[in-house]
């Protein structure tokens, strides 16, 4: 028997394929923009550029300063080159901390967005914005800021360097895992993960291998749009809050974190989400899911311990404090001695174990 559920589609169009992006002009126009500003990254300002000659007339300026967790200063200083520029919308091109800028933007001046995503990372298909201010990063859920548009350009992914594949393709497994198991999950949505999850874990080791393959490229973009749907369609559990409080706190990577964190909540949740761990080690083609995707992370060279990424020893206490402060929903209670023990794993690296946070 279906259970009871409630599903809101988000009103997003999205434009998919190889070469898609030199459509980016027409959708623009679509939006009914004029004046465009595009964002990125320092690292992919001559990206920024190349996208503004293939907007033509309606390109207003670039801004490249965007960084990860949105940094609320960094905003300010986008809002003052929009100001600038007399832009009426944003084009945003790269990864979460572009997309992340982007939202920003749309929250405080209600332009219209269209985003071009060019890692695994999911961001551009969600209402939710994460920013971080003071070193704390808070999330808003707000309608406003979800692009109207998204290009999916198969071809901007293929020079993806394998080790940020790697991570922000575990990213994007995360959003579909937490859907799995959210308060609010339903059949529709969880049809949507289990598939995005069997799409990346499928093509991740062939990308490792050969990352010039385009079918498998376009398998994990296929498999990040579903993962990024699914985020933006439910709530999420411990594990966001969790890497939000980590990278927030110690200015971690985002993606890098969520990589090392995710088979240790896998493994905390595990006995209260049974049905979730069956459907995400079905989509694997192995039994145990939290074990599988820690093998997987360590198979395709990704970091496994949060001390790699630079989080002092001594930060392990202060992240378990805030992990259960104005927490979200999950399916297992937090415990906070039990969370302590879970992320001194993901510090250290050890494998994850529902042994270690026992009941």
């Amino acid at each position: 028997m279906i259970p009871s559920f409630t599903l809101e589609t988000l009103p997003c169009r999205v434009v998919f394929g190889s070469g898609a992006v030199a459509d980016a002009k027409t959708e623009v126009e679509r939006l009914g923009g004029r004046r465009a500003l595009v964002l990125t990254t320092p690292q992919q300002e001559a990206q920024g550029k190349s996208l503004g000659a293939t907007l033509g007339p309606l390109y207003a300026g670039l801004f490249s300063g965007a960084t990860m967790h949105t940094p609320v200063e960094v905003t300010e200083q986008a809002l003052a080159a929009m100001k600038a520029c007399e832009a009426d919308c944003v084009v945003s091109l790269g990864g979460g901390s572009t997309t992340g800028l982007g939202k920003a933007l749309a929250l405080r001046t209600g332009v219209n967005q269209l985003c071009i995503p060019t890692t695994y990372a999911g961001s551009e298909m969600t209402p939710i914005l994460g920013q971080t201010e003071n070193g704390l990063k808070t999330t808003v859920r707000n309608s406003a800021v979800l692009p109207e548009t998204v290009i999916y350009d198969v071809d901007l992914t293929l020079t993806l360097p394998v080790a940020l594949t790697v991570t922000s393709g575990i990213n994007a497994i995360a959003h579909a895992v937490e859907a799995l198991y959210a308060r609010d999950a339903n059949p529709v949505t969880s049809l949507m993960a289990e598939e995005g999850i069997r799409a990346l874990t499928h093509a991740l080791p062939g990308i490792t291998e050969k990352p010039g393959d385009r079918e498998a490229r376009s398998e994990a973009l296929y498999g990040a749009w579903l993962c990024g749907v699914c985020l933006g369609a439910v709530g999420m559990a411990m594990h966001h809050k969790l890497c939000h409080t980590l990278g927030g706190t110690f200015d971690l990577p985002h993606a890098e974190t969520h990589s090392i964190v995710l088979p240790h909540v896998l493994a905390y949740n595990a006995p209260a989400a049974p049905d979730a761990m069956t459907r995400i080690g079905r989509a694997m083609g192995l039994s145990d899911a939290a074990r599988g995707l820690y093998d997987l992370a360590r198979r395709l060279g990704a970091k496994l311990t949060l001390r790699d990424l630079g989080m002092p020893e001594d930060g392990i206490d202060k992240a378990a404090d805030l992990a259960v402060t104005n927490a979200y929903w999950n399916p297992r209670p937090l415990e906070r001695n039990a969370i302590r023990d879970l992320i001194a794993r993901a510090w250290s690296g050890e494998p994850p174990t529902t042994a270690s946070t026992a009941v």
